[in-house]
């Protein structure tokens, strides 16, 4: 459960470098200092989270029709076309296009379970 609290930081600027719906959200923050001294902050390297096999209430299968776009699929499954992300790490993809490039293809819809943002 999301603290209220926590909840109205998301809307300070500087609270979180990412919102809480945001893949990046639990990413490190690491520190680059250059060599006249300056630092840089980035975003350390994402691993994608363990594949789930789906099953859960919200998880499963879809068969993709001609038309879909990967942002209709997060509205579709999470309320939020912006958590088209989790269906790419589910499948996963390197560019989201791809998840319904092709009519037919079937696609794992992670459940909503277990995230941050829900």
């Amino acid at each position: 459960m999301i603290e209220p609290y926590e909840s109205a930081l998301d809307g300070l600027p500087g609270s979180h470098p990412y919102p809480r719906t945001s893949r990046y959200h639990d990413a490190e923050i690491g520190v680059h200092t250059g060599p006249d001294g300056r630092q840089v902050r980035y975003v350390k390297r994402r691993l994608l989270p363990p594949l789930e096999t789906g099953g859960g209430e919200e998880g499963g299968r879809h068969t993709v029709g001609g038309g879909e776009r990967y942002d209709h699929l997060g509205q579709r499954y999470f309320g939020d076309p912006g958590q088209w992300w989790r269906i790419a790490d589910a499948n996963p993809v390197l560019d989201p296009a791809e998840l319904t490039a092709e009519p037919g293809r079937v696609i794992t819809i992670p459940s909503s379970g277990g995230h941050h943002g829900r």
